[in-house]
């Protein structure tokens, strides 16, 4: 049964640009512009308009757009919530100008191994991650720690929960590793590990989607019974104000908004699309992450109900809940 019939998150990539290389992405060989803060002034009011209640300022490094405490100025005053995941080479230094305008923001560390983590992110972050938990807190700014989980790291979850995670009073996201573009990702995690990480997200000021477990279990997305809700649950914006359908990561169709937001995604040609979720031959076996749980979200089935517990209990620790009403 369907609960929501309009997109409640917006992946608005502010750049393609990266000034990391994780050998798990490829978003940072893309050539790219930034958005202009006048077409996201225009989309946001479109955005509002259509419904969506979230927005993940990505890319990319999201910190590289020199507009991004404007932005983020702009999408409080319309009652959004915010969302910004960084690397944080650049966060010490644009951390106060931040400050106050991020309700999620997200602080990416793979291992408490400086070596380890810096390999995986292909630049040398870890002592910035470290350094960025210690300003944010000064600022009385609240950051997750964001742990991509692989096989080759899985044994890393404990020492930064008990030796980052806790000591700082901060909430661990466990991020199951996902392949999409031909990448090579070694994104699988043995039964056990997989069961391991349902214990995972018991334990206090830990995130899990349990969804996320169930769905790797049943072999990802199912062409024949979609999960996926891609398209009607989250519109995604390029850096060239371009309407990404049906997700970034399969990008069928990249349609110029043109300050019409809202006419272009009511459309019969982007309804045509919607219809398609989750049903493209490459959808079969998807797992990715981003646009599952906006999915799991807006349609009552065996996933919702895993996705429930661990939904409640990250907007209890973070009280983004009252910002929903």
């Amino acid at each position: 049964m369907r609960l929501v019939n309009h997109p409640v998150l917006c992946n608005y990539y502010l750049t393609y640009r990266c000034n990391a290389s994780c050998g798990f992405c490829d978003i940072w060989e893309r050539p790219s512009s930034y958005v202009s803060l006048d077409q996201v002034r225009t989309n946001l009011k479109d955005l509002k308009k259509l419904g969506v209640r979230v927005i993940d300022f990505t890319g990319g490094e999201p910190l590289l757009h020199p507009n991004l405490p404007d932005i983020l100025a702009e999408a409080k005053k319309l009652k959004f919530i915010t969302t910004v995941t960084t690397n944080c080479l650049l966060y010490p230094k644009k951390a106060r100008e931040l400050a106050g305008k991020i309700d999620m923001l997200h602080f990416s560390l793979d291992s408490s191994l400086p070596e380890q983590h810096n390999k995986m992110r292909g630049v040398p972050c870890f002592d910035h991650v470290i350094r960025s938990i210690e300003i944010a807190k000064e600022l009385e700014e609240r950051p997750d720690i964001l742990f991509t989980v692989f096989e080759g790291n899985f044994d890393q979850i404990q020492p930064v929960y008990e030796q980052v995670v806790l000591p700082n009073n901060l909430l661990m996201i466990l991020n199951p590793a996902f392949e999409y573009n031909n990448l090579g990702v070694d994104e699988s995690l043995t039964k056990h590990q997989l069961g391991e990480l349902k214990t995972w997200a018991r334990k206090p000021k830990v995130y899990l989607n349990e969804a996320f477990i169930e769905l790797r279990k049943n072999g990802g997305n199912s062409t024949k019974v979609p999960v996926c809700k891609a398209a009607s649950s989250t519109i995604v914006i390029s850096p060239e104000n371009e309407l990404v359908l049906p997700c970034y990561h399969l990008g069928k169709e990249n349609l110029p908004i043109n300050g019409k937001l809202v006419e272009l995604y009511q459309s019969d040609s982007v309804q045509e699309a919607i219809k398609m979720e989750g049903k493209w031959p490459e959808c079969e076996g998807c797992t990715i992450n981003c646009y599952m749980q906006p999915s799991f979200a807006v349609e009552i089935n065996s996933y919702w109900w895993k996705a429930l517990p661990s939904t409640l209990k990250y907007n209890y620790y973070k009280q983004t809940w009252k910002q929903l009403f």
